[in-house]
């Protein structure tokens, strides 16, 4: 059963890929990481995806070395390769602020040994943000923490670079200001409880399914944040900045929404 009455805000769609590392993030981590083809189907019907649109992308994914078939008791499945739990821990803990601040000043400084080729450099971008990196020129990244998937990501795209912790000399929010740009991040994270807050407060989580799917592009629509928010200790932000009430919104309606999403997860794995 398709639950259409729960529209998404944002332009893009959600993949069948995305919906499916979503599902094994957010709630086949915490149940051994592994479920059926079958299950997978089951989860992702809400969202409207049809049974071959599910095996194309648990396919894809098995491809890219982000999931491994594995022998359940129920029948051939599917599970997260320990790459798959590096990179959805350490989006988890993003996602759902569970990492405590441990800056202690120092910035992790990651300096690229050469220029990659232009499409190199784009293709190494959007896994660098997504770590946490913003860009301080073309072969110099910095994050307030290291991230444990940066060796492999630079390694798939054969770059050598030299890393290091090191203080800068000057203001350090002012060097956060120029490799994120928290002025226009700001204000989404205040549009996005804007344009959210109808839409997940109709949510009353009375149908397990109808909750699911909306709790899951909820996420969808929250988890866009991580190539953009590297999750900045606070005294590096502006004053009253907008992406903390934000986090409370997703907060708030992701734990109002969570036992019947629970009761769905639950029932397809069955």
């Amino acid at each position: 059963m398709a639950c259409r009455g729960v529209a998404l805000t944002d332009s893009e769609p959600v993949r069948a890929r995305s919906a499916l590392f979503d599902v094994y993030g957010g709630h086949l981590r915490e149940r051994g990481g592994a479920a059926t083809i079958a299950a997978l189907v089951r989860l992702l019907e809400p969202l409207d995806f049809a049974a071959p649109a599910v095996r194309t992308a648990v396919s894809r994914t098995v491809r890219q070395g982000w999931l491994e078939p594995v022998r359940l008791p129920s029948g051939p499945g599917y599970a997260m390769t320990p790459r798959a739990e590096r990179r959805l821990d350490e989006a988890a803990a993003r996602i759902y602020r569970t990492r405590p601040s441990t800056w202690d000043g120092r910035w992790h400084v990651v300096v690229l040994e050469e220029l990659p080729a232009r499409e190199a450099r784009d293709r190494l971008a959007s896994p660098l943000q997504l770590l946490g990196y913003g860009a301080l020129g073309p072969v110099t990244w910095i994050a307030p923490r290291p991230s444990p998937e940066l060796a492999d990501v630079l390694a798939a795209e054969g770059v050598a670079a030299s890393t290091f912790h090191g203080e800068h000399e000057g203001s350090p929010a002012a060097l956060a200001a120029r490799a994120w740009d928290l002025e226009t991040l700001g204000r989404d994270y205040t549009r996005f409880v804007a344009e959210w807050e109808p839409v997940v407060s109709a949510v009353d989580g009375s149908s397990p399914a109808e909750a699911f799917a909306a709790s899951q592009r909820f996420l969808h629509a929250w988890r866009k944040f991580l190539f953009r928010d590297p999750g900045l200790p606070r005294d590096l932000l502006p004053e009253d900045w907008p992406g903390t009430a934000a986090a409370e919104f997703f907060d708030k309606h992701t734990a109002r929404l969570a036992p019947a999403v629970r009761k769905f997860v639950d029932d397809s794995l069955d």
